[in-house]
C-alpha cells in the first residue's frame, strides 16, 4: 500500500512531467513557427542564381507577406507607380518574387537578396518593348538607396501596424489563426524594429550624395555596420559591375572590384552576400558556391542589334593599337590595377578603403570553416577586360559617362549632367537614353559636379579621328 509520501512523490513527477511536456511542446511550437529553416533549391543553376538563397533572409530578410504587401499599403512612399518595380526591381512574367529576391521559409516566409538584383541588366530597344533580360550584367535601374528608404519610411508610418498589415495580408494568403496571432504580437513588431535598426545603421549616407539606380556604395555599410570601423566622410558611390567570364579572370589572376580589393573570386563572392546582408552564421556557402559555379561559365551577351562588320573590322585594329594592353584578355596590364596618378579618374572610391579596413575583414570570419584572407588595399583602378561592354552602361567606375560616344571625347566636352536608369538603349551613342523627356521623368539626375561624381580622367582614345572613334565603337560592340 502507498505511503503519503510517495503518493506525493508520484504526483509531483506527474506535475513535472506535464509542465516538462508542456514547456517542450511551446517550445516546440515556438521553433517551428519561427526559427525552422526549411533548405530550398533550385535545379537550373540559373534559376538559383536569379532566385536561390544566400543566406540574407535571416538577419536582413523581411517577413515575405509583409514584404509583398508594403506598396500597396504605402504607394505614396514609391518614387513612381509600378510597386517595387519603381525600385527597379525586375519581375519575370508567372514568377513569384522579381529577380534578386529569394523566399525562404525560416519559421516563416522570408525574402532576402540575392546577386542577381545588381548583377542582371534589362535593355529595351522602345519604350513600348519588353525588356531584354541579361544575367550577369550591372543592373542600371535597381535603386537599393531608394529600396532601403522605402522600408525605412514604411516602418516610421503610423500605420504600419499589426491590423493594418494583416488585413492587407489576408487579400493575397489565408494565415491560419495561430499565424495570425505570431505576426500580431511578434512578426510584425519585431519586424517593424528591424527596419528602423537597418535605418539606423544606415544614417551615414543621408550626409552624402545620393546613389541612384544602377549604383551603390558597396564597401562603406561594411566598413560601418559590420567591421566597427571609425565613421568618415568618405564616398564611395560605384557603378554596379558585370561578372561574366569568370573562368578566364580566374585563370589570368585578375584583381576584383573597382580597385582591385580583392584577388580571389570566392572571396569576393562572399564579401557580396556579407555586403548584402548574411551574417557568419547565416551565409550560405554551398549556395554561394553554385553562384560562382554559374558565373564562371556565364558569357557576355552579343549585341542584339546590327552590327557594320567593315567598320568593326577597321576598328578592331585601332582596338589593337589603342586599347589592348590594359582591355584585351591575356594581355600584360589587364586585371591588374593601374595607377590612380596614371588613370586619373575620380579617386573618392578609392581612398574610401583603407589598409586598416582590409585588416579587419580578413579577420572577420577567422572562428569559421571559411574566412578572409586577400583583402588588401591598393592605389588605383582595375583595367577591366571589355566582355559585353556595350550592355555596362553607364561607364568609369562611378558610371559617370552614360555612352561609349560620350567616353572617347575630352572631358570638359563629356555630359555634366545626364540622366541615368533609364533602360531604353541608345543604338548611335552605345549606351542608354539618357536626356529627353522620359529619360528626365523616369530617371535620377547625375551631377558630376557631386562629390565622388567627377567624370575626369581616362584619357585614352580622346585624341582619335572622329571617324576612327566611329570605328573602334563599332567593334567594341562586338566584344
Amino acid at each position: 500500500m502507498e505511503t503519503i509520501k510517495e503518493k506525493i512523490r508520484k504526483t509531483i513527477t506527474i506535475i513535472l512531467l506535464i509542465i516538462t511536456l508542456l514547456i517542450g511542446g511551446i517550445g516546440y511550437i515556438a521553433w517551428y513557427n519561427l526559427f525552422r529553416e526549411v533548405p530550398i533549391y533550385y535545379e537550373s543553376p540559373e534559376e538559383h542564381f536569379k532566385y536561390g538563397s544566400i543566406g540574407t533572409e535571416q538577419n536582413e530578410g523581411l517577413p515575405y507577406w509583409i514584404w509583398l504587401v508594403l506598396p500597396r499599403l504605402f504607394p505614396e512612399k514609391l518614387p513612381a507607380p509600378g510597386g517595387y518595380t519603381s525600385l527597379g526591381f525586375t519581375w519575370e512574367e508567372g514568377k513569384e518574387t522579381p529577380i534578386g529576391i529569394s523566399k525562404k521559409t525560416i519559421g516563416f516566409p522570408r525574402q532576402g537578396i540575392t546577386c542577381a538584383v545588381c548583377h542582371s541588366v534589362t535593355i529595351r530597344e522602345k519604350p513600348q518593348d519588353k525588356p531584354m533580360i541579361f544575367l550577369g550584367g550591372p543592373s542600371s535601374k535597381f535603386d537599393s538607396q531608394s529600396y532601403l528608404r522605402f522600408l525605412a519610411a514604411c516602418a516610421n508610418d503610423p500605420r504600419f501596424t499589426a491590423d493594418y498589415i494583416l488585413d492587407a495580408i489576408k487579400y493575397v494568403y489565408n494565415l491560419s489563426w495561430l499565424d495570425k496571432l505570431l505576426y500580431r504580437y511578434v512578426i510584425i513588431p519585431q519586424t517593424k524594429k528591424g527596419i528602423l535598426r537597418q535605418v539606423a545603421g544606415f544614417a551615414w549616407m543621408d550626409s552624402r550624395p545620393d546613389w541612384g539606380p544602377g549604383r551603390i556604395s558597396p564597401f562603406n555599410p561594411g566598413k560601418f555596420r559590420y567591421l566597427e570601423q571609425p565613421l568618415d566622410d568618405t564616398v564611395d558611390n560605384s557603378d554596379m559591375m558585370s561578372i561574366w567570364n569568370q573562368k578566364i579572370k580566374v585563370e589570368s589572376g585578375f584583381a576584383y572590384h573597382w580597385d582591385g580589393l580583392e584577388t580571389s573570386l570566392t572571396e569576393t563572392i562572399q564579401t557580396g552576400a556579407i555586403g548584402d546582408g548574411a551574417t557568419p552564421k547565416s551565409i550560405d556557402i554551398e549556395g554561394l558556391k553554385r553562384v560562382e559555379d554559374f558565373i564562371m561559365e556565364l558569357p557576355p551577351p552579343k549585341y542584339p542589334f546590327a552590327i557594320n562588320p567593315e567598320l568593326a573590322a577597321i576598328g578592331s585594329k585601332i582596338f589593337d593599337n589603342n586599347c589592348a594592353t590594359c582591355h584585351a584578355f591575356g594581355r600584360e596590364k589587364t586585371g591588374t590595377v593601374i595607377p590612380i596618378e596614371e588613370i586619373a579618374t575620380d579617386r573618392h572610391r578609392l581612398d574610401m578603403w583603407t589598409q586598416a579596413a582590409a585588416d579587419s575583414y580578413n579577420q572577420y570570419a577567422e572562428d569559421y570553416e571559411w574566412d578572409f584572407d586577400y583583402l588588401r588595399k591598393t592605389n588605383g583602378y582595375v583595367a577591366v577586360s571589355l566582355d559585353g561592354l556595350w550592355a555596362r552602361a553607364p561607364y568609369l567606375h562611378n558610371g559617370s559617362i552614360p555612352t561609349l560616344k560620350d567616353l572617347l571625347e575630352k572631358p570638359e566636352n563629356r555630359p555634366q549632367v545626364f540622366y541615368r536608369g533609364y533602360d531604353v538603349y541608345d543604338r548611335e551613342k552605345v549606351g542608354f537614353v539618357s536626356e529627353g523627356v522620359e529619360a528626365q521623368k523616369i530617371g535620377f539626375q547625375y551631377d558630376t559636379s557631386l562629390i565622388a561624381n567627377g567624370n575626369q580622367g581616362h584619357i585614352y582614345g580622346t585624341d582619335l579621328a572622329a571617324e576612327d572613334k566611329e570605328a573602334l565603337i563599332e567593334y567594341l560592340k562586338t566584344l
